[in-house]
């Protein structure tokens, strides 16, 4: 009877989870082709593609778009965020991978919506900014809505968002293989059969939509030989490691750019109108900047399609460019312009081999290379980008070549600024997952959720026999003194008190115990507990000094055993 129930319960969440991945696929698909469709239809509208600059022959109508329609593109998204959203800044990645790594929600849905709109607004008119982010962020919420189905399957949110990722990234690149790790790697941050199989379905998914049935151009199409010379892997290390210096300093100046927008002494709903503005000068001179740029990224693989001065301009106005948008306000990701920072970087660094002789494989290599190298550190996924070069290239020496600059790049990169971008802007929020997930799900429980309620609070008049009684009647060792104003005092133990009854029992006070505020997590909670030994320990508002209540150590080892089993069963349940 046991084992009918069991093989009824596993089919019966194969079947659950094999049509979740599908539907989820399906609609993470069709929604980031849309997206995609509309991103290309507005810039042919809005003269920002180079395509319809060029059939445009009015050039004072085309000076005035190039300057006018990235400005009030700013204050169409700034009005949107500032007044539709209740988080007040646009949503992307790192809500995403906080929500699975927490266990908690995504930000309202509304936002997410609305958010969504203003990257298509932030693109569409040609800001600076990327259209992987708000993709792997329109999966996050077809995710988010199907864990609200009440399916009795563990995990179902974690697994219905990785699909939903998982089919983005794979429609984006047509890449299934990417897709799929990209939702384990930079998403759920682990590997289990029960989040595997139906990633892998919809990933697959999203494949056959963009691929199949829309049948959607590549990325980018590259012819490469082969490497022709050894000494040239070296070569590709070497550029893996200043290609990590320069993703260093690209995420470095997204978080100052931040900081700078925060302290500016201006509307926050003009902001991004400022940062538009500032695209439309420079695309004045560079139109390349406008966008995602994808021409400038195919161009790029192309010997002497750029020199070697318009590489340098285009990449350094390309850097502040996109952290200017993103750190006054526009919505949009940072992977787009990651790989083509990252393509004129490898391209510039072969002019230079060019220059001084040095025989090689030709521009192909250093510029996938590169741009492989330089976005890995950046969104925290090195196996994504290499699997993206061989998914695009079918190109196994080129991906080896990659893989070699990638390795380089992500343990400096590491070293110098962390995970990712993704991990950097977490941390600033409070939520640091540098030190394990486990962690980052303590310090997100505060203790006042544990129950507190059920101790001895003992009044500084009290008698050394009152006070025994009235921990005998709650069964305690330990109570709290507190004065007529429930201001904390210190903590009494039982033992401490038997034969001391001509005492005050002021003069019986323990001082030197553990106290937590209503502020503290369960880690730091645990932290303060080490080499504690009693029964429980007082909560304090750290305002007033007035005593909240007495969480028993038991509590305490219990919520952190039931995190720990969580994580553990999650990362091992099967289907």
């Amino acid at each position: 009877m046991t084992s009918d129930v069991t093989f009824i319960r596993i089919s019966y969440r194969i079947i659950v989870l094999t049509l979740l991945a599908l539907t989820l696929g399906s609609i993470a698909s069709l929604a980031a082709i849309a997206f995609i469709e509309a991103v290309d239809w507005m810039n042919d509208v809005l003269l920002i593609s180079p395509r319809s600059r060029i059939q445009l022959n009015n050039p004072f109508l085309l000076t005035a778009a190039t300057v006018l329609v990235p400005t009030i593109g700013g204050l169409i998204v700034g009005f949107l965020i500032q007044k539709l959203t209740i988080e007040k800044r646009p949503l992307g990645p790192a809500d995403a991978i906080k929500a699975v790594q927490l266990r908690t929600f995504l930000p309202d849905t509304r936002s997410g919506f609305v958010s969504t709109l203003a990257s298509l607004v932030s693109l569409g008119s040609g800001a600076s900014v990327g259209q992987y982010g708000p993709m792997v962020y329109m999966g996050a919420i077809a995710g988010n809505f199907a864990s609200r189905l009440k399916l009795d399957i563990p995990n179902i949110q974690t697994i219905a968002i990785a699909c939903g990722v998982a089919a983005a990234i794979s429609t984006a690149f047509n890449a299934p293989i990417a897709g799929l790790v990209f939702a384990h790697e930079v998403i759920l941050r682990h590997y289990s059969l029960q989040a595997f199989a139906p990633t892998t379905v919809a990933s697959a998914t999203g494949y056959v939509f963009a691929n199949i049935i829309f049948d959607s151009p590549p990325l980018f199409l590259v012819h490469f030989d082969g490497v022709a010379f050894g000494y040239e892997f070296l070569l590709f290390a070497i550029l893996g490691l200043v290609c990590a210096f320069l993703a260093v300093i690209f995420m470095r100046l997204l978080a100052s750019t931040s900081a700078f927008s925060e302290k500016l002494s201006l509307p926050t709903i003009f902001k991004p109108a400022i940062a538009g503005l500032a695209v439309g000068i420079i695309a004045l001179q560079l139109p390349d900047v406008l966008g995602i740029g994808k021409e400038a990224l195919r161009f790029a693989t192309i010997e002497g399609a750029f020199s070697s001065g318009e590489l340098i301009l285009l990449l350094i106005a390309k850097m502040v460019l996109t952290a200017l948008c993103l750190g006054f306000g526009f919505a949009g990701g940072v992977f787009s312009p990651s790989l083509l920072i990252g393509i004129l970087f490898g391209t510039l660094c072969w002019t230079l081999l060019d220059f001084i002789s040095i025989p090689n494989s030709g521009v192909v290599v250093y510029a996938i290379c590169a741009m492989m190298a330089l976005t890995s550190p950046i969104i925290g996924a090195p196996l994504t980008t290499i699997l993206i070069v061989f998914e695009l290239t079918h190109n196994y020496d080129l991906t080896i070549a990659a893989m070699v600059s990638v390795v380089f790049a992500n343990l400096l990169a590491y070293r110098l600024h962390g995970r990712s971008i993704f991990d950097v802007v977490l941390a600033s929020k409070g939520v640091d997952l540098s030190s394990g997930r486990d962690r980052a799900m303590l310090e997100n429980i505060n203790i006042l959720t544990l129950d507190n309620t059920d101790f001895a609070n003992l009044k500084d008049t009290y008698s050394i026999e009152e006070s025994l009684i009235q921990l005998k009647q709650v069964g305690r060792s330990a109570g709290a003194i507190t004065n007529h104003n429930n201001i904390y005092l210190g903590v009494v133990r039982t033992i401490d008190l038997i034969g001391e009854e001509s005492q005050a029992i002021t003069n019986l006070i323990r001082k030197d115990m553990p106290v937590l505020n209503e502020k503290t997590s369960l880690w730091q909670a645990m932290s303060a507990l080490e080499g504690f030994t009693g029964e429980a320990v007082p909560i304090v508002d750290s305002s007033n000094g007035e005593l909240i209540g007495m969480v028993p150590e038991s509590e305490l080892i219990t919520a952190y055993q039931k995190i720990a089993n969580d994580i553990r069963d999650e990362e091992n349940e099967g289907i």
